[in-house]
């Protein structure tokens, strides 16, 4: 009998495996889909990958007349991809591949075996395939994927030195797994990987970048982080984090920054940027940190960390908004706390200007970077935290927190004052801010009033 989560699926192939079929060629579902569905996870309603043992001209010839569109940017990989109704298929040719060493490009070699394509992927859950074109679905197994899914084990199909030097980045993509799966690694998957880790090198920046956004939005990253972090792969593109793991000072027993810099990733909601300022937002701690009377400190460490996270993030080529928006949140992460004495309105009012668009994610972050505990701590914490979130609210209805800015604009400075475009009027706008900042919206009368007193203390400006 058919498992009911599989009919959709087999409805949207039928019409390729009925054309394959015709032709005396077989086709497979495989990837996500095929594990997912063997694990009861939430199904992906995005591409559907299959392969088969027809070439890439005879794919063509047999989906073109079918298809909506056709596409062959991956053709030299053995992939045509199709859509249909709105859904995009891609059918890849039984292939093996392979780096050499001095490659970060795949070289493909095609097969017409699916036991031979399936021993050339990833990991024993990922090796498994729905054939399509017999009369009822076959599960195509010969790795054990569905067995090591059940008792949540990682297995590459061959050995792992191999399947590592074929895709350096698996070692990767196995925090991953570890940590969206609940997998745990073979000795022989860890032993290989640190053999190899700096194999790595020769995968491309990009792909690098890719893996570990994945990782960092699965649900709680921490074992897959961990991973990263003891087997050295962390070490080849994101080294600030095992610089993490400063030496503990013995008579204040401070806390482990690694382990709470990946306590706090796995609090935060997964998204992305969050996830990110999360990971980074205590990177400057290692070249800041100071013994003295009272213990441990970090001294401008949000400064610091927010300059290695651009320089970074940059290094990964995350694009220039991210690195914006990620740098922004490292720098303010400590901007709570120098409102120890409560939350005036005017501190209320430069918090929100400072956050902007990601005040939300700066609270949440904020919120989540509390991981003591000690339970008066934290308590104390999630009060000062409420209060804010009610000043800023109170706020909000008498006033746009959102957008401030000066009770004139330059057009009206520049009248007021007789002056045209220049030092004077930008000199002016930013008085304007600090009083609007300070003291909340001003009428017209009141803003005139105020900068007619600062001309007059400023008259060289």
């Amino acid at each position: 009998m058919i498992p009911p989560r599989l009919v959709p699926i087999l409805e949207r192939t039928a019409p390729l495996a009925e054309r394959f079929r015709a032709e005396g060629h077989r086709i497979f579902l495989v990837g996500g889909l095929v594990r997912d569905l063997l694990a009861g996870a939430a199904l992906d309603d995005g591409d559907i990958d299959l392969t088969t043992d027809a070439t890439p001209d005879q794919t063509k010839a047999m989906v073109g007349p079918w298809a909506t569109s056709l596409w062959t940017q991956g053709e030299r990989f053995g992939t045509i991809g199709a859509s249909k109704g709105g859904r995009t298929f891609e059918i890849t040719t039984h292939r093996a591949e392979a780096y050499h060493p001095d490659s970060r490009n795949p070289e493909v070699v095609f097969s017409t075996d699916i036991e031979a394509d399936l021993s050339r992927r990833d990991f024993t859950v990922n090796a498994m395939a729905l054939e399509l074109t017999d009369a009822e679905p076959q599960l195509i197994d010969p790795f054990g994927g569905a067995e090591d899914l059940v008792t949540h084990r990682l297995k590459t199909p061959l050995a792992p030195e191999v399947s590592f030097s074929d895709d350096p980045l698996r070692m990767l993509r196995a925090a991953r797994f570890i940590a969206g799966y609940g997998l745990e690694p073979t000795a022989e998957i860890r032993a290989a990987v640190l053999a190899m880790v700096e194999r790595l090198e020769i995968v491309s920046i990009e792909r690098v970048r890719a893996e570990l956004d994945k990782l960092l939005v699965t649900e709680d990253p921490s074992p897959g982080l961990w991973f990263l972090n003891e087997t050295g792969l962390a070490g080849e593109f994101l080294p600030e984090l095992p610089a993490l793991r400063v030496e503990q000072d013995p008579i204040h027993r401070h806390k482990d920054v690694l382990a709470h810099s990946i306590a706090v990733v796995a609090n935060t909601s997964p998204r992305l940027r969050l996830r990110l300022a999360a990971l980074f937002h205590d990177v400057g701690k290692p070249k800041t940190r100071s013994l003295g009377p009272d213990g441990v400190s970090f001294h401008h460490h949000e400064v610091v960390g927010a300059r290695m996270t651009r320089d970074r993030m940059k290094a990964l080529r995350y694009s220039n908004e991210m690195t914006d928006e990620v740098t922004q949140l490292v720098f303010l992460h400590l901007r709570f706390h120098t409102y120890g004495m409560g939350w005036t309105d005017s501190a209320v009012r430069r918090f929100v200007r400072d956050a902007g668009p990601l005040l939300d994610d700066l609270i949440e972050l904020t919120r989540c970077d509390c991981t003591t505990r000690n339970k008066r701590k934290a308590e104390d914490m999630a009060r000062r935290m409420d209060e804010l979130e009610e000043r800023i609210a109170a706020l909000r209805v008498h006033e746009e927190l959102a957008a401030i800015r000066p009770d004139l604009d330059g057009r009206e400075v520049m009248e007021h004052l007789g002056v045209g475009p220049g030092r004077t009027v930008g000199r002016a706008l930013d008085f304007l801010l600090e009083v609007r900042l300070e003291d909340g919206p001003l009428d017209k009368d009141e803003a005139y009033r105020r900068l007619d007193a600062w001309r007059s203390a400023n008259p060289d400006v």
